[in-house]
């Protein structure tokens, strides 16, 4: 049962929002996570998606944006409220929840940096070759993508990565939205796609993809750190987080939609990174040279930004419950600067390194049953957390953010269901 004697601490210091901010200081950490929480296992669902069963599924790429975004709100609102991160929130449950999620995390971090890496590699080698042999150029480009993500986190500081992120977040977007304009999607369906939510046949797995998979999940945890590093403390910070994750989830939602149209425009066989590059020919074909060369790039910047959040966002978390776990103050300890925060890092960029030559299929199949169960855990505890008015006082969630935290229980509960029975069903093969 929680721990219900006393509330968390509530923040010493607040700063009202100045009255004007700039572009990257009201809209930054929600562009970061939406960057980060888009890649290419949700550019390639959505591609297979729309291919497969058209555009009548645009309004799950919708719904799942939506649905995530109000998710990060109520991390938002837990961590304004209380001046406490939701790792500390969880702690309130006891032990065993923070141990567990570290469990989850240190195997989430080793599969999902070795899927950024790869992905990473992919995208380096269609876009330039190193070799004769297409495995010897990714893994090339994938260590390199991986040692200068690393590079550019550890020296480059927060500021550069947030000029980074906008930079590959702009390539992506704009690279995508044009090639989906340019390869001549049928906009009444899509239209329709998008207002009348159906389920085509053959088209419920493409629908639980596009929910789950757009818009990311431990990723969206970085937020509060990201909006901590912008100096947002305090309930009078809540109108900017959520006019600014409104901006990340929107552009969430574009990107899942473009691709989708995309997709619905090609015919589409394959599975894995080599759909990318059937993508960009199939584009080639339709659109030209240009069409080929934007989706690269547009792939590019989506791939790399997310390994740039990742390496970023992520060691906050593993900083953050060693900082917990020796009872440190928050406001003590800038957990950027830390030896904890560094080393995992180091970690993500190169332990993970050896998923470019090992199959491991099985192993991540055996982990998508446990990762499954994350984002019902994250909106069920936000229900409790977020509904003690003696724990976060006006911040209390509303009837419609409660709703919305119920909706992504249920569906992310039936998501996760499904993910570890298919799961199963592979690791015991045919």
């Amino acid at each position: 049962m929680p721990d219900t004697e006393s509330p968390p601490a509530q923040p010493t210091t607040t700063v009202a929002p100045p009255a004007r901010l700039g572009l990257m200081a009201r809209f930054g950490p929600g562009m970061l996570v939406a960057a980060t929480g888009v890649g290419a296992g949700d550019l390639l669902t959505a591609s297979l998606g729309g291919s497969t069963v058209g555009v009548s599924i645009l309004w799950a790429a919708v719904l799942g944006a939506l649905l995530k975004g109000f998710l990060n709100e109520g991390i938002a609102r837990w961590q304004l409220a209380t001046g406490t991160t939701v790792l500390e929130g969880w702690a309130r449950f006891g032990a065993w929840l923070r141990y567990l999620f570290l469990i989850y995390l240190l195997g989430w971090s080793f599969f999902t940096g070795g899927a950024l890496i790869s992905a990473c590699g992919a995208a380096g080698d269609a876009l330039w070759p190193l070799s004769s042999e297409p495995e010897t150029s990714r893994r090339i480009w994938g260590v390199l993508h991986s040692l200068v993500g690393l590079g550019l986190v550890w020296f480059g500081g927060f500021r550069l990565f947030e000029k980074l992120m906008a930079a590959c977040t702009g390539l992506m977007f704009v690279a995508v939205l044009f090639t989906a304009v340019g390869s001549g999607p049928d906009w009444g369906a899509a239209a329709r796609g998008v207002v009348i939510p159906s389920i085509p046949p053959g088209g419920a797995g493409w629908v639980l993809g596009l929910l789950g998979g757009v818009g990311g999940t431990v990723t969206m945890l970085s937020y509060g750190y990201w909006i901590r590093q912008k100096g947002r403390e305090g309930a009078q910070w809540l109108r900017t987080c959520q006019a600014d994750l409104a901006v990340g989830y929107s552009l969430t939602a574009l990107f899942g939609m473009a691709m989708v149209l995309i997709g619905s425009t090609l015919e589409l066989q394959g599975s894995g990174l080599k759909v990318a590059n059937l993508l960009a020919q199939r584009l080639g074909e339709v659109i030209g040279p240009a069409g080929y060369w934007l989706f690269l790039w547009g792939f590019w910047g989506a791939v790399f930004s997310s390994l740039l959040g990742v390496w970023e966002g992520v060691p906050y978390l593993f900083a953050d419950f060693l900082r917990i776990h020796r009872k440190q103050p928050a406001h003590q300890v800038d957990l950027r600067t830390t030896r904890a925060w560094r080393l995992y890092l180091v970690a993500l960029a190169l332990v993970p390194l050896p998923m470019l030559w090992a199959p491991l299929q099985r192993a991540q199949l055996a982990y998508a049953v446990v990762g499954s169960l994350f984002m019902p855990l994250l909106a069920a505890t936000l229900l409790w957390m977020n509904n003690r008015r003696d724990w976060v006082g006006g911040l209390r969630s509303n009837w419609l953010i409660n709703a919305a935290l119920v909706a992504t229980l249920l569906l992310f509960l039936g998501v996760g269901l499904d993910e570890a029975l298919e799961a199963f069903r592979k690791l015991r093969g045919p």
